[in-house]
């Protein structure tokens, strides 16, 4: 197994812990209305919202490209052979 597999094994686990153990319901205010509702309920959503912001943040992003391709119109570089004289007699 490798330790990221491990990593997040270890991590569901203790998130199931801390969410078992907060069963009980707590008043919840949220702007003017305040409701009852179980701490596992609010815990959960707050872990789902942290995950899915998690895979948002963390995904490679595409790389946009202004102005199309760039083109290199220097002829000197066009050439494959840039060793001069005596370079190309060092290497013989």
């Amino acid at each position: 197994m490798r330790i990221k597999t491990i990593v997040i094994i270890l991590i569901t686990v203790l998130l199931t812990v801390v969410l078992m153990q907060n069963k009980d319901n707590v008043d919840f205010s949220f702007l003017w209305a305040t409701f009852r509702i179980s701490k596992l309920l609010i815990l959960a959503l707050v872990a789902a919202v942290g995950f899915i912001l998690g895979l948002l943040v963390g995904r490679p992003k595409k790389v946009k490209r202004l102005g199309g391709d760039a083109v290199d119109n220097d002829t000197e570089k066009s050439e494959t052979n840039t060793l001069s004289n005596e370079d190309k007699d060092y290497i013989n």
